[in-house]
């Protein structure tokens, strides 16, 4: 039996809270006696989540069982945390096995000095400031989950849900996972090194309508020349007013844009299909299997057939 004890505080983003215990309390229902879940505040009485939920904890921190798992949610709660709170995770903290932050709940570990000499993230719009503030800390900005040892964080809001399935999956196995996953209509468990944001959400639009129709070309129609020249041709621009253009208003130059685009595209085609490694190269733009598996090792730090295996929910058994 594994305790999983949240902390909670006032303006704690709710989903922070309940996207983690979904996933514990989904594997708990898998495998009974694996999971105890339990909630605490400062004292005891409710909080009022930023989005005006209240939530009831199950005791005071002080009370509250000695957890194998400690999970801190974020939220705006966190700036400026009560020194009561920063006291008690630096008491106890050290003290779980596995030390586990949501969003800027990693600002609250970090107050603590819990995260010093680690690697971390957050929420990508405080990751600046985060650095800034705990020098201490390496921070990763991109990745939506990082584990150092036994202390985990991880980026904004919904990549709460990805770390706490793969932390469910070096609990009980992948299957267990992967079912959890399929159970929330979480499309699969993402992992860690992933990028915060996809392609279209990492760039900026551009305001010229020709550089945003070539955004829109690019992302429908990976396999083509993509190449400097010819997407200066689709704009009407010679190439290099194109790339200064495209870097200018996308805040990316046009190839990073590219094998971000081509890369996103080959990792669903071979979590929602069963083509060959063959085929997704070749639809994908990279042209050949070894250059997407450069391209995935460089990127994501596996192989395309190994992320398949570990990525693509297994087929639903059929029933005789």
């Amino acid at each position: 039996m594994r305790t999983v004890l949240v902390v909670l505080f006032d303006d704690v983003l709710s989903l922070d809270v309940t996207g983690p215990v979904e996933v514990f309390a989904g594997a708990e229902k898998q495998a009974p006696g694996t999971y105890r879940i339990r909630t605490a505040s400062l004292d005891g009485g409710p909080v009022r989540t930023s989005s005006g939920l209240t939530l009831v904890p199950d005791s005071t921190l002080t009370d509250a069982p000695a957890p194998h798992t400690l999970l801190v949610p974020g939220g705006p709660g966190t700036r400026g945390p009560d020194p009561r709170l920063t006291d008690w995770l630096r008491e106890h903290g050290p003290r779980a096995e596995r030390l586990v932050s949501v969003c800027t709940g990693a600002i609250v570990l970090a107050e603590a000095g819990l995260l010093d000499g680690r690697r971390a993230t957050t929420h990508w719009a405080y990751c600046a400031k985060f650095a800034r503030d705990h020098p201490a800390v390496t921070v990763e900005p991109d990745p939506i989950y990082v584990r150092d040892g036994p202390v985990s964080t991880s980026a904004g809001v919904t990549s709460g849900i990805d770390l706490a399935l793969a932390l469910v999956e070096e609990d009980l196995g992948r299957d267990t996972a992967l079912t959890i996953a399929r159970h929330l209509v979480v499309f699969l468990r993402r992992p860690g090194n992933q990028a915060q944001f996809s392609a279209q959400l990492a760039a900026q639009t551009a305001s010229r309508e020709p550089l945003r129709e070539v955004q829109q070309w690019i992302t429908e129609h990976p396999g083509d020349d993509l190449g400097v020249e010819s997407l200066a041709a689709r704009a009407r621009l010679s190439p290099r007013h194109f790339a200064r253009a495209f870097r200018a208003e996308t805040g990316t130059t046009p190839g990073r844009y590219v094998d971000r685009v081509r890369l996103e595209h080959a990792r669903r085609l071979l979590e929602d299909t069963g083509d060959g490694i063959e085929e997704i190269s070749r639809a994908s733009g990279y042209g050949t299997p070894e250059a997407m598996r450069r391209a995935f090792l460089k990127s994501l730090g596996t192989a395309p057939a190994e992320y398949r295996r570990r990525f693509r929910p297994a087929p639903a058994t059929r029933a005789h």
